[in-house]
């Protein structure tokens, strides 16, 4: 039995951050095409979210729907 730590947690966030994304396509291969905030582009495994609208993305595959976001950017 292993016991969990609050590193091993945080390492694991810092590993692969969830992403919000945009499903811009659906391709033949069962991948997809997303439109990140930052207008960057990623082709992504799965396809479980319909075109248009906006997905979790996490290590390179849509892990599911995700609420319409609007990014902001704060100055501290």
């Amino acid at each position: 039995m292993s016991i969990r730590t609050s590193w091993g947690a945080f390492e694991d966030l810092l590993a692969d951050p969830l992403l919000v994304a945009v499903v811009l396509e659906h391709n033949a291969d069962g991948t997809s095409t997303v439109a990140l905030p930052g207008g960057g582009q990623l082709r992504v495994r799965g396809q479980g979210v319909d075109e248009g609208a906006h997905a979790f993305i996490r290590g390179g595959e849509i892990r599911g729907p995700a609420p319409a976001v609007v990014p902001i950017t704060l100055e501290v």
